[in-house]
């Protein structure tokens, strides 16, 4: 338990930088429009397709990941 006691800050911190930069390569949909509320009326449908998909897809493995490490950080 000792070393995962050790190791754990570190494994967080590599996750979260991880989980933010894949973040950051994601395509936004909506650009600066739907970050200042407007584009509402316009309907985006989509599917994610290639590298998108991908860069989802270790999106959602990163942040359960992440949640697994806060749960296991609480625990111990």
């Amino acid at each position: 338990m000792n070393t995962i006691t050790q190791f754990l800050p570190w494994i967080q911190i590599i996750i979260s930088i991880l989980l933010i930069i894949i973040v950051l390569l994601q395509r936004s949909g909506e650009g600066l429009d739907g970050a200042f509320g407007g584009g509402a009326s316009v309907t985006n449908n989509f599917t994610r397709r290639g590298v998108e998909k991908i860069l989802f897809y270790i999106t959602l493995i990163l942040a359960i990941l992440f949640i697994i490490s806060a749960i296991i950080g609480i625990l111990v």
